[in-house]
């Protein structure tokens, strides 16, 4: 790894190469879009084996770090997780362009034509930590949506990405597009950071992805917009009309599938009526699949540990989850908004009116009924990949695709038209 004499100088010509590549960008067609996207994909597969040499080296360092089993499993990188990224950024590849989308058009009784259009947002600064496939669904959605992205991958990811972001850049090259569209900050230091949240000349958004720490500490310090989640503390009420087939299976896989991803199952909120018949079962369950149970009440099975106050509103992203009997739906919307964080929410239940009450009186991004949280990912949205799920409520929320990472501008026609 190469050593940088002054971060601020380096990051500074990051941005104004960004800031050249994205005006360039902005008008690029969507079939050279396409073509990279596509170029790109090939190359991943074609250097796959390459790709696994450098996340071995991450693994190593992960390792060194003493990083824990679920932070591990984010890192790691296989022909089949290699495989996903190829096939994200083909997705991603055919997808409409967003860019140029005539989103509604009017007439003005003055004579104006008036449209307003989809436009790229311009540079997007991208800070994750562990997952080196965020390297090429970023890389991927900002291309597509006709942005110049800046990545900066967390230091344990340090060769995976930098394996997967040549092999964007052989796309961009294939394609005739601007090289400088996807670059990855060349270093680990944690200076390059400080200095990309604070580059207003260049940069237009940050999106970081990663755990509480990491996202906190970009909300608290960046000068530039940010769209972000701060953790998918996710809840899963089952109801007393709930299905017991379909409740099992939901929770063991929303749990259970990758623990450490922000959509996975962290607390259980169940109606005390059937507490000690589908909860225990449901306890019971994840009790024999390892998973370790912090439990109150009638769901404080032997095999469980007694819950705290410190495991509400708690982001586990392990294989640990929360339990409670609550009174009824009401209570369950309380105790969530208490102690949620707006991501992921779910309802388990064969009542209509129950599930409709739980959608009207929450304000998570992502609201489930009877479906596993795993699903709260953008792929699992037809948006081919995200670039993180964001829970505010300004410009971009819920998983974000290429279009989300779009503006929009007014075309006006006239025909000599002057106001009176």
């Amino acid at each position: 790894m190469k050593d940088f004499d002054s971060i601020p100088a380096l990051m500074a010509d990051l941005g104004a190469r960004a800031k050249a590549a994205a005006a360039e960008l902005a008008f690029a067609s969507a079939e050279r879009k396409h073509a990279a996207l596509i170029a790109a994909a090939e190359a991943v597969w074609a250097r796959r084996a390459e790709i696994i040499e450098a996340n071995k080296k991450d693994m190593e360092f992960g390792r060194d770090k003493g990083l824990s089993p679920a932070m591990m499993d984010r890192l790691m990188l296989d022909e089949s997780r290699i495989q996903g990224m190829v096939d994200g950024l083909r997705t991603v590849a055919d997808q409409t362009d967003p860019v140029g989308e005539v989103l509604t058009e009017w007439d003005m009784p003055s004579g104006l034509h008036i449209q307003r259009v989809r436009t790229p947002l311009g540079v997007i600064g991208v800070i994750y930590e562990s997952r080196p496939n965020v390297t090429a669904d970023a890389g991927a959605l900002c291309l597509k949506s006709g942005n110049a992205v800046i990545l900066r991958g967390g230091s344990e990811s340090f060769h995976s990405s930098g394996a997967i972001h040549a092999c964007l850049v052989e796309g961009l090259k294939a394609a005739n597009l601007p090289e400088d569209s996807i670059q990855l900050v060349p270093t680990r230091d944690r200076a390059a950071v400080q200095e990309l949240l604070t580059m207003t000349d260049f940069v237009d958004v940050i999106v970081p992805r990663g755990g509480k720490g990491l996202v906190g500490l970009v909300q608290r310090e960046a000068r530039v917009p940010v769209f972000a989640h701060l953790e998918g503390i996710v809840h899963i009420y089952i109801d007393k009309a709930a299905d017991p087939a379909k409740t099992l299976e939901v929770v063991l896989n929303a749990k259970t599938r990758r623990t450490g991803i922000c959509g996975a199952a962290e607390c259980l909120l169940i109606h005390q009526d059937i507490a000690e018949t589908l909860g225990r079962d449901v306890i019971t369950a994840l009790l024999a699949a390892g998973v370790e149970v912090h439990a109150e009440g009638s769901l404080a099975l032997d095999g469980a540990l007694k819950a705290t106050d410190e495991d509400w509103g708690k982001e586990f992203l392990d294989s640990i989850i929360a339990a409670k009997p609550i009174a009824d739906i009401d209570e369950a919307i309380a105790h969530i908004r208490q102690f949620g964080s707006n991501h992921t929410d779910c309802i388990m239940t064969e009542d209509p009116q129950a599930a409709a009450r739980f959608f009207e009186r929450l304000d998570s991004a992502i609201l489930m009924h009877n479906a596993s949280t795993q699903f709260a990912d953008g792929g699992e949205f037809g948006m081919g990949a995200e670039i993180g799920i964001a829970t505010g409520k300004m410009h971009a929320r819920g998983p974000v695709g290429a279009a989300q990472l779009t503006s929009f501008q007014y075309l006006v026609r006239g025909n000599g038209t002057v106001r009176a």
